[in-house]
């Protein structure tokens, strides 16, 4: 083999060397992803006694299991393992062996594949054959049952807890869906496929506190309600300030030099009409002269006075209406026609 062979050679080892790394940290990732997944599926509210509450698709009620996504993001469960053997627990038992001791959650179903913040409720103590929601899974209510949920695997363990004796009809739940610690729960409480203490009697105060256990939202409403009325008041205060600064600016150009004389003008117009209504009206007053040859005679006077025929008075002239038969001719003379 020359060099050159040796070469290639030499390079494709590295190249597959590359790969395996590449697609071993591919697995990895994934896995590491998928188990992340699979830690968001909890095991949420059991009851191992049914007397009054839930009923299968037959009428008949069982014991059952309540299972949470507590993820925002679509996972299906099937594959999935609920068992009641503590046994499984040993680490050197076979998983072919593990299996047999568990209940498989069946494919095929459609409701296995939970959304963000979806339930599922399987009936225990019941026959396959009846259902895809069915398990075989021993349960008894008499004593203390470990209940275990397992990854589709039979490996890894994702959720137990152990169950006290409780009353028929009650439950055994999270506080919270999917985390925080279990409580025994008051059959008229219980709450299948659906959060958990979510019941009609309880108060919005009670509610918001066990939504809110920390207070962080409400830290968060109450710092935006703080900042809203600050925001209100500052749109408020600039709107009053633009109003207020237009009728300085108003009250400054009515105040100024050049519209006095403008007004000192529209105020003496506004007397000498005044005036002028007034000799107008005094006049009409006088009997046997009409507004025409008032008119017409104060001309001629005034013509007079300027030509300086009329005789010189305190700036009064004088008019005096006399009768004459004239009138009482014209009078004759229309009713003659």
């Amino acid at each position: 083999m020359n060099k050159k062979q040796k070469y290639i050679t030499t390079s494709n080892k590295q190249l597959m060397n590359k790969i395996c790394i590449l697609l071993g940290a591919l697995l990895l990732s994934t896995a590491k992803m998928t188990a992340q997944i699979d830690k968001s599926i909890r095991l949420n509210e059991i009851m191992t006694s049914n007397s009054t509450s839930l009923q299968d698709e037959y009428g008949e009620r069982e014991a059952w299991i309540e299972i949470v996504n507590t993820s925002f993001s679509t996972y299906n469960i099937r594959g999935m393992f609920i068992t009641t053997d503590r046994s499984v627990l040993n680490k050197t038992m076979s998983v072919p062996e593990r299996m047999k001791r568990m209940s498989i959650i069946p494919n095929g179903e459609s409701r296995t594949s939970l959304s963000a913040r979806q339930h599922i409720v399987f009936f225990l103590n019941s026959q396959p054959h009846k259902g895809s929601l069915h398990l075989n899974t021993k349960i008894n209510a008499s004593q203390p049952t470990w209940i275990a949920l397992y990854n589709g695997n039979a490996t890894q363990l994702l959720d137990s807890v152990t169950i006290p004796v409780i009353a028929p009809d009650q439950t055994f739940a999270r506080r919270t869906d999917g985390t925080g610690a279990w409580a025994i729960v008051p059959a008229d409480c219980v709450t299948p496929g659906i959060s958990n203490f979510t019941q009609a009697n309880e108060s919005k105060i009670d509610k918001f506190k066990r939504e809110d256990p920390y207070g962080f939202a409400m830290a968060i409403m109450a710092m935006g309600i703080v900042f809203f009325c600050l925001a209100l008041l500052f749109v408020f205060f600039s709107i009053f300030g633009t109003i207020m600064k237009h009728q300085e600016t108003a009250r400054k150009v009515a105040n100024a030099q050049p519209i006095k004389p403008i007004t000192k003008t529209v105020e003496k117009t506004i007397e000498v009409g005044h005036k002028t209504g007034i000799i107008l009206q005094d006049g009409l007053k006088l009997k046997g002269i009409e507004r025409e040859v008032y008119m017409a005679v104060i001309a001629m006077a005034l013509k007079q006075y300027e030509d300086d025929v009329h005789d010189v008075e305190s700036g009064v002239i004088t008019i005096k209406p006399k009768d004459t038969d004239w009138n009482d001719e014209t009078y004759s003379m229309r009713q003659f026609h």
